[in-house]
Parts: structure tokens; sequence; C-alpha cells
């Protein structure tokens, strides 16, 4: 099998380093069973996946598991107080190792950066918008920047990234938690618990709900998650074929733009739910990435920027990671506990 990376000049190196093997021949496979959580945009992954499947030369029949993770389960509590991560994917990734499921499909930003024993990385399709959104309530004026929301609104997001960087910018704003599927945040926010909330662009615009969008977040206002955007197959290392079959629906672009992103979360040893927002630039052969670290209470901010080639993805992580550290990150980091 060809490596995952594809197109991209010193693509056998992306493929070690996100999967850390490969193999030989052409063996297909006549049914897949996709692991999948139950949420709506959950099942919109799963789907779109089954489509990119059997739409492949020799493409496979396809079925769905839905699978009830912890954080779908409970609504109510925050969900850094679940674990530092694994929320959304332990389950799912418990129904592949178990042989219930062929491969899993996850928002990659909620996948670990270290895999889980038995599982590989096999597949990053071409990624969606990666921005931050806020939504305004029904019939509320239309805004043009963060300076528009009035003094102490209520904001609700339950991620620490996305409270650190508007606290750092309007320290007045009261940022609280908020749980549910995006159907339900948005319903909540129209019955007046939330003056607006934050959710992400690639999700609404997935759902058919990009026209809710009242205000983009974008850098340098505000950077994304690690991984925002992109979606992240995973399958058995053992299951030669159908890491044969995901390599097909990889892009290279967005593989080298993930890699280098996870490999600055994963050499920070920071946690999904750290205040760490990313901005990734591909133009030709040259990958751009900046990191940006706050302390919760957005009071301090870190920011570092390094470039290099695209079949160095994961060393540009690395080293945006230590550029990071060498400024204060590990003090940060500590203080906040979102190991």
């Amino acid at each position: 099998m060809a490596p995952l990376a594809g197109r991209i000049s010193g693509r056998a190196k992306l493929w070690n380093e996100s999967c850390g093997r490969s193999t030989s021949g052409k063996i297909w496979r006549s049914m897949i069973r996709i692991a999948t959580r139950k949420s709506a945009l959950a099942l919109w992954q799963a789907h779109y996946l089954a489509d990119r499947l059997r739409s492949l030369p020799s493409g496979p029949e396809v079925e769905l598991v839905p699978i009830v993770t912890i954080g779908d389960a409970n609504q109510t509590d925050a969900l850094r107080q679940f674990g530092s991560t694994g929320v959304f994917t332990r389950e799912v990734q418990k129904a592949v190792l178990d042989q219930r499921a062929d491969l899993a499909v996850h928002s990659l930003k909620d996948l670990p950066t270290q895999s889980a024993d038995g599982l590989v990385l096999a597949a990053v399709p071409e990624r969606e918008q990666r921005c931050d959104a806020l939504l305004l309530p029904l019939n509320v004026d239309a805004i043009q920047c963060l300076d528009d929301i009035p003094k102490g609104a209520k904001i609700g997001t339950g991620s620490p990234r996305r409270q650190a960087q508007l606290l750092y910018l309007r320290p007045d704003l009261k940022l609280c938690e908020i749980r549910g599927n995006v159907d339900t945040r948005i319903r909540k926010l129209d019955e007046g618990l939330y003056d607006a909330i934050i959710l992400a662009e690639a999700g609404l615009r997935r759902l058919e709900l990009a026209h809710r969008i009242s205000l983009m977040l974008e850098p340098p206002t505000v950077y994304p998650a690690v991984s925002q955007g992109a979606l992240g197959i995973e399958c058995r290392s053992s299951d030669a074929a159908t890491c044969a079959m995901l390599e097909q629906i990889t892009c290279p672009t967005s593989l080298a733009e993930v890699l280098a992103e996870r490999s600055l979360l994963r050499t920070l040893r920071a946690g999904c739910h750290a205040p760490l927002g990313v901005w990734t630039q591909v133009a030709g052969d040259r990958l751009t990435l900046t990191g940006v670290l706050l302390s919760l209470d957005g009071t301090t901010r870190l920011e570092q920027t390094a470039s290099g080639p695209t079949d160095s993805a994961n060393q540009i992580g690395v080293l945006v990671a230590e550029q990071l550290l060498s400024s204060g990150a590990a003090t940060l980091l500590s203080a906040d506990s979102f190991h």
C-alpha cells in the first residue's frame, strides 16, 4: 500500500509518523462497519465517510454502528471534568478494537494525539472551514466585531480555549459553560439563556446552519483548536485491507496541517482542553504554523510561529512547541493543570 500522505513530497515520512506502518498489494473489503456517535453531527460525518467509501473503485457496502459515549450520556457537567482526553472517542475506539466495527470516524480535534494501542490514524479527508463562529439569538441586531457585544454579556461556550481568548480581548464578558448538541445549544440561545454562543463553523456548515452565524471569529482575534474542521478515520493497525482503502480518501494538504498541529499539542503535553489555538497555512510545499497559548483567565498570552517544508510537518509542530515552552508555556500549563 502506498503511504497515507500520497502526493505530498516526502510522503513516506508523513505516513510513518502518523500511522507507523505500510503494506503492499491491494486487498479490498466487501463490507465496512463504521462506529459512530449518535449526534446529528457525528452521523453526518459517518454518512459522509460512507459515501466517500462507496464511491471508490470496488467500493464496499457500508453499515453504521451507533455508539453512546460518556460525553454524550452526560450533558450537564463541564467536559474537562471527565478527564483531559478521549471523552467522545474511547467507546467508539473500543468498538473497533473488539471488532464490532472496522473503523471509527472522529472530529479530529477530539482525538487524543497518542494513538490507542492497536489503532492507527489511517485517513484525513479534505478539511472543512476551521474557525469559530459567534451566534446571536433570533431577531437580535447583527454586530460587526467583538466590541459590539454589550458589556457583561453572557457567552455560552464550554471550551477553555475560546473562553481564554475572549477574556484576553474582553475581560468584562461572562463566559459560561454550555453542553448539548448543536441544535440544543442554539435552542438555549434562542430561549434567552445566553446573549451569544460560540460554535465551530465546520459543524454549522455540515448541518446546514451557517445562516445562524452572526460573526466569524478568525485569527488574529481568535485562533481555532488543533485539527478543528478535520475528520480523523481510525482502523485497526493490523487491518491492511481497510488501511489500503482509506488511503485513497486522504487529502495531502489537510494531513500535513493536522500533523503539524497535533505534533505541537503532543509536544506540549497539554491535553485537548488546554487554552491552545493554532493557525496553519500551506503554500506550495511550505507550511507555516502559529500557536497561541493563554492562561485560563486570559491575562497571559504567548504566540510563536515556525515554517518549513510540508514533509517536515511534525518537526514544525515540535519547533513551535519548543518556542512556546521557552517563552513560559510550562508555567501556564502547570498553573492550569490541563495535562
